[in-house]
């Protein structure tokens, strides 16, 4: 008998299952709206064509081989990434006291920010937002934390930020407890405080001596601006937070980055080259970076425009309910308020494919089958009210 052979099957990933069934799917009028990327009008995946220019000049280079990186990653790439996230003129980075890291994408950077706070902090109590993106949970408890907590977010009834229920679970959260926040673009709900929400969420954390723990994926890609969508994580370093986004603020600089490396080493030892160089020459040359925040600029207007028009057809449709939370949420994602029974009718007659939450991906949505994705979320809404 294999040693294996006591191996349990693991749940399927919902938003890849989904994603496999509509590959699946034969009909003429299928739609994705779950995938978690961005889509064309046409409905296609976009490599930016700055990126593809700077594909074909980091691969051209002759100066560049495939030694091993620093442990940290590529410096150019890291300092930029920072000054991108803070702004070129922030204190905290003039004053050397924040720093980046390359990790492995967004989850690496989460993963080894809750080792290093679980493993050389000893925090091990961690709140996130109901809801939120799904890996958050299995991120950190895998990463050592025991005890994972909810803070309200979403008012269902309301189809909005539940600012005063964010605020009492935070006053009730323990001294020291890490808070996971999203700079922009809330995943799933796609609904952000607004600047004067921030701030009463930031007098409250500092009360109460909680650790902020910043997730920023969509920078750019909500508003468009960059600075903008990162007000939020500035104003936390401007008020004098230590936090984390993939980037640290602390007291004692050298003793951070020197425990970060021990751990970097024992979990995956280097960062790839290739990715962190295109972003790297990107954010470093005044004209590419020009094009790349004219495509970031492409995207969240083509997001905006959908927005838009599916609200403004559900609500020439009559459809039940509110929806201009639709056009009040940015970035990818909207939070529709579909409840199950709505989505598996969705799934099932209509042939459009989106998460049992509700949630949906703005990008799915395009000119050609706006009209037919409302129409779709009129009657899957009306015949579950029958």
């Amino acid at each position: 008998m294999s040693v294996f052979s006591s191996v349990e099957q693991g749940l399927p990933i919902e938003v890849f299952a989904l994603n496999r069934a509509f590959q699946e799917d034969k009909n003429l009028n299928k739609a994705n709206l779950g995938v978690g990327a961005y889509r064309t009008n046409e409905g296609k995946p976009w490599v930016l064509p700055v990126v593809r220019k700077t594909e074909i000049k980091v691969a051209s280079d002759e100066n560049l081989n495939h030694e091993y990186l620093p442990v940290l990653g590529i410096e150019a790439f890291t300092k930029a990434a920072t000054a991108l996230l803070l702004g070129e003129n922030s204190p905290a980075v003039k004053e050397n006291r924040a720093f980046g890291i390359q990790t492995l994408s967004g989850t690496g950077a989460l993963r080894i920010g809750a080792v290093f706070l679980n493993g050389i902090l000893k925090r091990d109590v961690f709140y996130y937002s109901n809801p939120t993106w799904e890996n958050h949970h299995k991120v950190f408890m895998d990463a050592g934390f025991k005890s994972a907590n909810t803070y309200r977010y979403w008012d269902a009834n309301k189809r909005n930020f539940d600012l005063e229920g964010m605020l009492e679970d935070l006053n009730n959260a323990p001294a020291g407890a890490v808070i996971i926040l999203h700079v922009c673009a809330h995943n799933p709900t796609g609904m952000d405080p607004t600047q004067e929400q921030w701030k009463r969420i930031a007098e409250v954390m500092e009360r109460k001596k909680l650790f902020a723990f910043f997730d920023s994926a969509y920078q750019g890609f909500a508003s468009g601006d960059p600075d903008h969508d990162a007000w939020a994580v500035r104003y936390f370093v401007e008020r004098g937070f230590e936090l984390f986004c993939a980037q640290s603020f602390a007291k004692n600089f050298d003793a951070v980055v020197s425990q970060f490396t021990w751990l970097i080493r024992g979990m995956y030892s280097n960062p790839p080259a290739f990715g962190s160089r295109i972003v790297s020459t990107v954010l470093n040359d005044a004209s590419l970076r020009k094009e790349w925040m004219d495509c970031i600029k492409t995207m969240s207007s083509r997001i905006l425009k959908m927005r838009q028009a599916l609200r403004k057809r559900l609500e020439e449709l009559k459809t039940p309910g509110s929806w201009e939370h639709i056009t009040k949420q940015i970035g990818m994602f909207s939070y529709t308020g579909l409840n199950e029974k709505q989505v598996r009718i969705l799934i099932d007659d209509f042939h459009i494919y989106l998460l049992k939450t509700g949630r949906i991906n703005m990008c799915g949505v395009n000119e050609s089958n706006v009209n037919y994705i409302a129409e779709a979320i009129n009657a899957a809404i009306r015949r579950s009210d029958a």
